[in-house]
């Protein structure tokens, strides 16, 4: 009997167990299926996804030969400051010759209104010439017909009558043509002066181009000039990345893309700071097509040779800047992003456009404010008809040229490096 007993009681035991087992499963099977059925489902992970931001890339608009540098890899700048510098010797002979070429217009456009004024009194001149002369003739007609005066001398002054005439009207012609040159204008704005101030802006700006600011704030990268290279416009020179600008481009399989739409908050982490920092941010957008539709080599599905190959769809996501001050990313840094799908409405391609301009710089605004500056400093220092004013003319031109000099460049650290 007690042979009997133990084996029962060792299989009501195993019955016993298995039971709690599958009591426990079917537990964590329930609560797993009510966590997926209100929270799981309604979320979409992937960590195919990247920081990206803008590399704005330094290029000279001029030739010339570098002769300065102002930072190196890795360094901070500021909007504004001098990046590079080019030999500005060509630039300067070119701008003295442009201001030269504006002070002799502007004196020779003064020339022509003052001869206006002097064909116009010559107009008049000639008017009482012609008076006088006509008055003589009448005189001496009266006198004629009594036999006072002779033929001949009526004759002179029918001839000087005539003279007359001919040299009013020459004299109004060369009036005509010379208010045809300046009629309906000004100085500042008579044709030849706004040409001639023309050359001495594009002039100007060729010289301020000679130092290349960095448009935005942010890190130099790829430094790739050196002394003494000389380099064309559209060089690339060296980058700098404004980490205050970045996102993050997740790559998400097409199942995932059905609910997700534009605004919906995401959670992020990176492989550099853990899961103990987590990124806020939101979906600002969608790629216009898959990653392989704008590859270098795009995927040629009609060879035959064709495997099914689940695509993925690059996701703009947008990033909080207040956390990104307090844990900076950097450009093609690893991240996970989690989307909460569960606000689902609305299109899924919204076709939303902006008016504005996303980024802009005003660092290269300031040419233009100074090359009228001098414009204007030539033409006044020009106008003046007294001689004092016109001696001191060129002092003041290299004043103004000496306070339009751009910032000086910044030494990079190191005396191999230092700059003069």
């Amino acid at each position: 009997m007690s042979t009997n007993t133990k084996p029962t009681s060792t299989v009501s035991k195993r019955w016993r167990w298995l039971s709690l087992a599958g009591g426990v499963f079917a537990v964590i099977g329930l609560i797993y299926g009510v966590y997926w059925a209100q929270v799981l489902r309604y979320h979409q992970s992937t960590d195919d996804a990247y920081v990206g931001g803008n590399v704005v890339q330094i290029t000279p608009q001029i030739s010339g030969t570098v002769v300065a540098i102002g930072a190196d890899d890795t360094q901070f700048v500021k909007a504004g400051q001098a990046l590079v510098r080019l030999d500005q010797a060509d630039a300067k002979v070119a701008l003295d010759q442009a201001e030269a070429q504006l002070a002799r217009t502007v004196r020779d456009v003064r020339n022509l209104f003052a001869t206006s004024a002097q064909l116009q009194a010559d107009v008049q001149v000639r008017d009482t010439d012609l008076a006088a002369a006509q008055s003589d003739l009448a005189r001496r007609r009266q006198l004629g017909a009594s036999g006072a005066v002779s033929g001949e001398e009526l004759q002179h002054a029918t001839d000087a009558v005539r003279a007359a005439q001919a040299g009013q009207l020459a004299a109004r012609q060369q009036l005509a043509a010379n208010r045809a040159r300046v009629d309906g204008t000004t100085l500042e704005n008579h044709p030849q002066v706004r040409d001639a101030a023309a050359a001495v802006r594009s002039a100007y700006l060729t010289f301020a181009r000679t130092e290349l600011p960095a448009p935005v704030s942010g890190f130099v990268a790829r430094r790739n000039v050196q002394l003494g290279q000389r380099v064309s416009p559209g060089t690339p020179l060296m980058a700098v990345v404004p980490l205050d600008q970045v996102w993050v481009d997740a790559n998400f399989k097409e199942p995932q893309l059905e609910r997700m739409r534009v605004g919906q908050p995401v959670t992020l982490t990176s492989d550099l700071y853990g899961t103990h920092v987590v990124f806020h941010g939101s979906i600002a957008g969608f790629g216009a097509g898959t990653g392989a539709a704008f590859s270098l080599l795009p995927a040629q599905n009609a060879t035959g040779n064709w495997i099914k190959i689940v695509q993925r769809v690059p996701v703009r996501i947008a990033l909080d800047p207040r956390e990104i001050a307090a844990h900076p990313l950097q450009i093609g840094l690893s991240m996970k992003a989690e989307v909460d799908v569960r606000n689902g409405g609305g299109g899924r391609m919204p076709q939303v456009a902006s008016n504005a301009a996303a980024w802009s710089t005003d660092v290269f605004g300031s040419g233009d404010a100074r090359a009228d500056a001098r414009v204007h400093a030539i033409i006044a220092a020009n106008l003046s008809g007294s001689a004092p004013a016109l001696l001191k003319a060129p002092a003041a031109a290299d004043n103004l040229l000496a306070n339009a000099h751009l910032p000086a460049v910044a030494h990079i650290p190191g005396a191999a490096r230092h700059l003069h």
